[in-house]
C-alpha cells in the first residue's frame, strides 16, 4: 500500500504500492538467472502495463503532456513515476515482452519531461491530496526512481543517454530538497534517509550522508513490544523495514537491522489465519482495513536468507500462497537485489496456540485452533474475532449514559486466565453558580462549569473479561450503577457468510436481532456460532452511542443492571 493511492483503484492499484530502496547495484555482463516467481511477476507487470495508455495526458498542448492522471483525471507525480518505474523495470528485463522496447523508451522520456515540469524549483514535488511543496513525498518518489535510472542504464536500450541525463536531472535537484526539508511524520524520516541513501549510491555526496546521520541521531522509533510509532501494520511498518535495509546496505550500518528482526517477530503474532494482518491499533490511515502481507515479503525474504530463519521463511511462502500477484509492485526491489534469488530455507512452523500481550499498543492477541482473536484498548470496537473465511469485525456495546455511554477502555489488565477491560462515567447535573462568582453580564463563558457544585451524581462501571479457551472465547459484560439504563451490544461481521438463529429487524438494513440460546454465522464449510442472546428492547442506535457500521450487525439488547455471557466458537 502507498502512502496514497495516486493512480485509480482497480487494476492501477498494484502501482501505488510503495517499491523498495536501492543499494549500490553491481552491473554484471552475466547477471544470475531469475527465478521463476519473480519471471512470473515481470509478465504480471507487462500486463499491467496495458492500463497506462487509458489514463496518459495526450494532448501535446497540455503542460503535463507526457504525465498520467488519478482516478479523479487529474495530472500528479504519482502516478507519473509509477508508470516510469514499471516502464523501466519491462525495458530491461529480458523476460519482458517491452525489453529494450524504443517506443516504451520514448513513453519514459515523457513522463520524465512531465516530472520536471510538475517539480518545483525547491526540487520538491506535491502530493495533490494534502502536501505542497512536500519533501517527504519526492523521497517516497526518489526511492523508487534511482533504481528505475539504474535498471534503464543497466539496459543499454539504443537512445537510452538522452532519457538518462533526464533522470539524473529530476534526482539530482530532488536531492537538494532532501537534505534541507523537512517531514511530517515518523517514517518520513527513514523514507527520505532511504532515498538519499540511493542517491548516494549512484552520485556519492557528503551533504546526503550527513542529513541521513542527523536523522538516524534521533534513533528508531521501536517500542519494546517490536512496532514502531505509528503502528501501522498494513501501511507504514512494511514501508520502514524495507527503506531501513536500504539505509543498513547502502551506509553499512548492519545494527540497523536489528529493529526490522524485532517488528517481523512481532508480525508473527499479528497474523490471522489466512494471511491478513490486525490493523485496528494503526494511528495511520490503514487502521481497520482489510490487508495481507505484501508488504513485508522483501524484507522478510532478505532476512529469511541471511539469518536463515525459518519462521521468515514460512512468513514469505504464506504470502505467496495468500497475495503472490501483489508483488508485482515490488518488482524494483526484487531484481536489485540477487541475494534473494535463493531458495527460502525450509519453514519453521509459525505460533498458532497463544495468547500474547502487547502493552506498549494496547493489544492483546490469542489464537487457537482454527480461531483467533483480538483485544485493543482505546478502541470503541474492542474485540474482534477471525476465522479464515469469516470475520466478526467488532464488538461494541453502549448505553444511553448522558450521551457518552459508548464504552472503550483505556487499559487491558490480565487476571489469571482472562483479560480484564473497564471504564467507569460519571453523569452529574449542576448546582447554581456561586453568588459571589457570577458575572454581571451574566456571560456563561466566564462562569465556568467547574465551579458550580455537583448533584444527583449517576455513577455507570462498565467491566467486560475475556476468557481463551481450548475451542472458545467467553466473553463477560457487566454494566452497573444507574439502573433502568438502555444497554445495546453489537456484534459486527465482514460481509460474505449467511446467518441462521437471528432475525432480520423490520426496518432498518444490516440489522439482526438475536434472542435465542445459538446463531451461526457461516460460509462455505465455515461457522462462527455465538450465543446466547437477548432483547429486551429495539432500541438500536443510542443516543451518544456510534452510528452504525457498514456491515451485518447482531444486537443483543438489555438494561442495567446489564450482565450477559457470550461465548465464540
Amino acid at each position: 500500500m502507498d502512502r496514497r493511492k495516486f493512480v485509480s483503484a482497480g487494476s492501477m492499484a498494484l502501482f501505488s504500492i510503495p517499491m523498495v530502496g536501492f543499494s549500490r547495484f553491481d552491473y554484471k555482463q552475466f547477471p544470475l538467472p531469475k527465478p521463476q516467481w519473480m519471471v512470473q511477476l515481470i509478465q504480471l507487470n507487462d500486463q499491467h502495463l496495458k492500463n497506462y495508455p487509458a489514463i496518459k495526458v495526450k494532448d501535446k498542448a497540455h503542460i503535463y503532456y507526457g504525465g498520467y492522471y488519478n482516478g479523479y483525471e487529474i495530472p500528479n507525480p504519482g502516478s507519473t513515476w509509477s508508470f516510469v518505474i514499471a516502464a523501466c523495470v519491462a525495458i530491461s528485463c529480458s523476460e519482458s515482452s517491452n525489453y529494450r522496447s524504443v517506443d516504451l523508451l520514448r513513453e519514459i522520456k515523457e513522463a520524465i519531461e512531465c516530472l520536471l515540469k510538475m517539480q518545483h524549483e525547491d526540487g520538491t514535488i506535491d502530493l495533490l491530496d494534502t502536501n505542497f511543496h512536500s519533501t517527504p513525498d519526492t523521497g517516497f518518489m526518489v526511492k523508487r526512481i534511482v533504481p528505475a535510472y539504474t535498471f534503464l542504464k543497466k539496459s543499454g536500450t539504443p537512445g537510452s543517454e538522452p532519457v538518462l541525463a533526464l533522470f539524473e536531472k529530476l534526482l539530482l535537484q530532488a536531492g537538494e530538497c532532501l537534505v534541507r526539508g523537512g517531514i511530517h511524520t515518523p517514517n518520513h524520516r527513514w523514507v527520505v534517509s532511504a532515498a538519499l541513501t540511493q542517491l548516494n549510491n549512484v552520485w556519492p555526496n557528503p551533504r546526503y550522508v550527513a542529513r541521513i546521520e542527523e536523522w538516524l541521531s534521533e534513533h528508531i522509533d521501536l517500542d519494546p513490544d517490536g512496532q514502531y510509532n505509528e503502528k501501522s501494520t498494513y501501511g507504514y511498518s512494511g514501508v520502514v523495514d524495507r527503506v531501513l535495509i536500504t539505509i543498513s546496505k547502502g551506509l553499512n550500518k548492519p545494527w540497523i537491522l536489528d529493529a526490522v528482526r524485532k517488528n517481523l517477530k512481532m508480525m508473527r503474532y499479528y497474523l490471522h489465519p489466512n494471511g491478513e494482518v490486525v490493523t485496528e491499533a494503526s494511528s495511520r490511515q490503514d487502521k481497520g482495513q482489510i490487508g495481507t502481507m505484501e508488504n513485508y515479503y522483501y524484507p522478510l525474504r532478505y532476512l529469511a536468507l541471511l539469518d536463515n530463519d525459518g519462521e521468515f521463511a514460512a512468513m514469505c511462502r504464506l504470502i505467496e500462497k495468500t497475495s503472490f500477484n501483489s508483488l508485482a509492485g515490488f518488482l524494483i526491489y526484487f531484481l536489485e537485489d540477487e541475494t534473494i534469488y535463493k531458495e527460502l530455507p525450509a519453514d519453521k512452523p509459525l505460533p498458532v496456540n497463544y495468547v500474547k500481550a502487547f502493552p506498549y499498543s494496547g493489544v492483546v492477541r490469542m489464537r487457537k485452533a482454527d480461531w483467533d482473536a483480538t483485544l485493543l484498548s482505546s478502541n470503541p470496537a474492542w474485540l474482534n474475532f477471525h476465522k479464515e473465511k469469516l470475520a466478526l469485525q467488532g464488538m461494541r456495546v453502549a448505553a444511553s449514559f448522558f450521551g457518552k455511554g459508548q464504552f472503550q477502555t483505556e487499559a487491558i489488565e490480565q487476571n489469571g486466565n482472562s483479560w480484564v477491560l473497564k471504564s467507569k462515567l460519571d453523569g452529574p447535573y449542576y448546582q447554581p453558580y456561586p453568588k459571589d462568582k457570577i458575572d454581571p453580564n451574566g456571560d456563561l463563558n466566564k462562569m465556568p462549569r467547574s465551579l458550580r457544585a455537583k448533584s444527583e451524581v449517576q455513577y455507570l462501571d462498565t467491566t467486560v473479561t475475556v476468557t481463551p479457551n481450548e475451542k472458545s472465547l467467553v466473553v463477560d459484560i457487566d454494566m452497573k450503577g444507574t439502573d433502568g439504563v438502555p444497554v445495546t451490544l453489537e456484534l459486527i461481521f465482514r460481509r460474505g457468510g449467511e446467518f441462521q438463529g437471528v432475525q432480520a429487524h423490520p426496518t432498518q438494513k444490516d440489522a439482526y436481532l438475536f434472542a435465542g440460546k445459538e446463531a451461526v454465522y457461516s460460509k462455505d464449510n465455515q461457522q462462527i456460532k455465538f450465543g446466547p442472546g437477548k432483547i429486551e428492547h429495539k432500541w438500536l442506535q443510542l443516543r451518544g452511542a456510534l452510528p452504525a457500521m457498514d456491515a451485518p450487525t447482531v444486537y443483543i439488547t438489555g438494561y442495567t443492571p446489564f450482565k450477559h455471557q457470550l461465548e465464540l466458537s
